[in-house]
């Protein structure tokens, strides 16, 4: 089984969950939803769906966490510190599963899907053109297995990209620590200093989440000469074992991408708690199905949700909620 020794995130998680409790104080029937920070699309949805179910729930019973993430916010649910979250179909997977490699020895046995499929998270890598001239190829592959000196660049601890990036160095025969004794680098800064980083040459490759309108992606790609890399069918077999779906993200969803590039997609899902109640849990997923088209135009990550595949395995990853299934079974939808 593979190991990425990600210590610092039980403290990542820890960190989330008591910043939650401390900044959060609600009534037993509310509901809130683990987002992320503002601005990010899965912000843009929390907020769009609190004001689509509060009338529904009733005034100020709904409440937004602007903060947690991919890795997070399963962790979050599963410590009663929201009621629902998004999360990656991936990362739901791993958390519910207990994966030793990614949550060191956490689980969350208690979670549960309520609306799968809603937006596709491809990881892939982009790399400084200057980079690649100089090692003379755009092989992800052969640039792993060169020997040469690698800095690579992504978000610290608490993202969905880390364990991916690592499972991709897994499936080209190497490793964090193997590219750090060959002199290269694992370069890991917050989102806002990720464009410096590339503009200054300070990085040769930027693993991350690939969302179309990626605000720090579009930055990176209008602002430093860079190439967008696929990721080889070695890596691409780690990923899917893991439960990522390969697939392929553009063409020109960023500059200087002007073919579709090899990804793999951790998927978007809304889980809650299974101590949720049926009820609510009914209300919410009816209100996210029959209301997709707001959801849709709130962000264009949303844009290719489709309502009618939003309870098939595929996409939630994990076991539906009671109340989900139950508003499923009764639109017909299953």
């Amino acid at each position: 089984m593979f190991n990425y020794n990600f210590k610092g995130l039980r403290h990542v998680a820890t960190a989330v969950v008591t910043t939650a409790v401390l900044t959060t104080s609600v009534a037993a029937q509310d509901v809130r939803i683990g987002a992320m920070r503002e601005g990010s699309s899965w912000y843009v949805f929390a907020a769009t769906l609190e004001q689509i179910i509060e009338p529904i729930l009733g005034e100020n019973s709904v409440e937004v966490i602007a903060r947690g993430g991919g890795i997070a916010n399963p962790m979050v649910v599963q410590g009663g510190k929201a009621e629902i979250a998004l999360s990656n179909k991936a990362s739901a997977v791993w958390a519910s599963e207990g994966n030793e490699g990614v949550y060191e020895g956490m689980s969350a046995p208690d979670i549960r899907a309520l609306v799968g499929g809603l937006n596709s998270v491809y990881v892939g890598a982009m790399a400084r053109k200057a980079f690649t001239d100089k090692m003379g190829t755009t092989d992800l592959a052969e640039i792993m297995s060169s020997g040469q000196p690698v800095r690579v660049l992504m978000k610290p601890v608490g993202s969905s990209a880390v364990p991916v990036a690592n499972m991709i160095f897994e499936g080209l025969g190497t490793s964090a620590e193997e590219i750090k004794a060959n002199g290269g680098d694992i370069i890991q800064v917050g989102t806002g200093q990720i464009p410096d980083q590339m503009r200054n040459g300070n990085a040769d490759i930027y693993i991350d989440t690939m969302i179309k309108g990626h605000p720090t992606i579009t930055e990176v790609a209008l602002t430093a000469d860079v190439v967008f890399l696929d990721v080889p069918q070695p890596a691409m077999d780690v990923l899917e074992k893991n439960g990522l779906t390969p697939g392929s993200y553009g063409p020109d969803w960023y500059k200087g991408q002007s073919t579709a590039t090899t990804g793999a997609n951790l998927g978007t899902v809304l889980i809650a708690n299974a101590s949720l109640d049926e009820d609510t849990a009914y209300q919410i997923t009816k209100a996210i199905i029959e209301n997709a088209e707001q959801l849709k135009s709130s962000h264009g990550a949303w844009a290719r949700f489709d309502p009618k595949a939003a309870m098939l395995p595929e996409n939630v990853g994990i076991e539906l909620h009671p109340g989900a299934l139950r508003y499923y079974r009764e639109a017909g939808l299953m």
